[in-house]
């Protein structure tokens, strides 16, 4: 039996589903990129904002198309499949079982089950810990995997509906996060990138206080990890602690993802956000100042409910001042359930697009500049793989995240492995990647 496995949506959904492969591959199951020659197709949804549940909704019926041809059985999981199993259920009777984010470690009971006509669904209570104790699958493709600390959220943010389908926030404990870390390394993996809903408050509920410096640090011993990369930072959690550990273990990427959102104070206070504009001035200035080469990602969030030309304004002249390094910008998407959704002046989709683009030209700026000032730097570079037919690798520094942020193209008539880091001299920069020469 085949299996036709999609992962939509976020790197912590990769890794359930990676797990989920795992657990597949120990019954016996065999996996195909075909859908044509699949017996089974298993789709792990997003259900985040609507462009993310309409991708969803859109593989899903694409893929029960062939449950008239070779299809047996059509199974879906994740984020999608807990928030809206009603309707699921309802309204798409081509899906043979659904599971929800706290019990996908039931998948080969289900794909069994569906296969022998005995169909059910699986869900557990949302605030339930699901690990399954399984090898993963490694499907990055590359010498990078991401490990998931925690699930869930207690921020409760107006205008984010995760809480809602992935619960409240709960640790992994921290002797399995290493040993999943151990086996990685034991599997090639040599950058290690820390996910969660939220990492900074790692181990509060577990451990009574934060304990992500703990585990950095004990992740940092593990041998064959060479960079550990920390995403979902939130600003008012980054303390004293956190900064020191980064700054002195150097297996760590001067580099942190903290999603600020906004930098209105009006706006952070509908938003439910706990920090305001001197806040997040306090933090990247004590980011800076101790570690003066740390790069800094984040993400805003154009057109929420009530956000005036004034805020818009405000938000602008902060990028403009910040000069993050990397940035992203999502427009305002109204979600069931939340607070945000029932707010007044609710903003019109043209003006949060212009917004958007606004702040992104703007980025655009910051980021043809400062790519500007390497030009000429010497930088440590991990190499993904190589252009076809060119002697032309392409690579990342430690201040490019994969998937999300840019490349270093170097030019070397040397053979370079995927996986290896290698010595790279800067000469030219482009508005988002950068070209270099393999160092002599």
């Amino acid at each position: 039996m085949k299996i036709f496995f999609v992962s939509l949506g976020c790197d912590k959904n990769l890794v359930d589903s990676e797990q989920m492969m795992g657990l597949l591959r120990s019954r016996g199951y065999e996996f195909t990129d075909d859908e044509t020659q699949a017996d089974v197709a298993v789709i792990n949804t997003c259900g985040f904002i609507s462009s993310a549940k309409e991708e969803s909704i859109n593989t899903i019926l694409s893929v029960a198309e062939y449950k008239n041809k070779n299809l047996k059985a059509l199974i879906v999981t994740g984020c999608l499949a807990e928030r809206y199993k009603s309707e699921i259920m309802n309204e798409m009777p081509e899906i043979d079982a659904i599971i929800g984010t706290t019990a996908f470690d039931t998948i080969c009971d289900v794909v069994d089950d569906v296969l022998a006509d005995r169909k059910h669904n699986e869900f557990r209570d949302i605030n339930a810990l699901c690990r399954p104790k399984t090898d993963r699958i490694i499907t990055t493709g590359g010498y990078y995997s991401y490990l998931k600390i925690a699930e869930g959220c207690d921020k409760r943010c107006t205008y984010c509906s995760i809480p809602l389908f992935k619960g409240s926030y709960r640790s992994t404990p921290m002797e399995d996060l290493v040993n999943e870390a151990e086996f990685l390394a034991a599997n090639g993996i040599k950058e290690l990138i820390l996910v969660a809903q939220e990492t900074s408050l790692y181990g509060k509920d577990l451990y009574g206080r934060k304990s992500l410096p703990e585990l950095l640090r004990k992740l940092c011993l593990i041998k064959g990890i060479e960079w550990i990369r920390i995403l979902y930072c939130y600003p008012e959690e980054i303390d004293d602690e956190l900064i020191q550990v980064i700054k002195d273990e150097p297996k760590i990427c001067h580099y942190i993802d903290m999603p600020i959102q906004h930098a209105s104070d009006t706006i952070l206070k509908k938003m439910g956000r706990r920090t305001t504009n001197s806040d997040l001035r306090g933090i990247i200035d004590r980011l800076r100042k101790e570690i003066p080469d740390i790069a800094l990602r984040t993400t805003l969030i154009t057109g929420f409910p009530g956000e005036t030309d004034d805020d818009h304004r405000i938000l602008m002249d902060f990028v403009d001042e910040m000069e993050f390094d990397r940035l992203g910008v999502f427009t305002y998407s109204p979600e069931e359930d939340t607070p945000a959704a029932a707010m007044e002046n609710q903003i019109d989709e043209e003006i949060k697009l212009t917004r958007r683009d606004e702040l992104m030209e703007l980025q655009q700026e910051v980021s043809t500049d400062k790519a500007q000032r390497l030009v000429g730097k010497h930088m440590e570079v991990i190499i993904e793989g190589k252009a076809a037919d060119e002697d032309v690798y392409v690579g990342r520094t430690y201040m490019d995240a994969p998937g999300v942020d840019g490349y270093v193209f170097i030019n070397s008539d040397e053979e370079l492995m995927s996986g290896d880091f290698a010595k790279v001299l800067i000469t030219k920069a482009l508005e988002y990647d950068l070209i270099g020469e393999l160092e002599r």
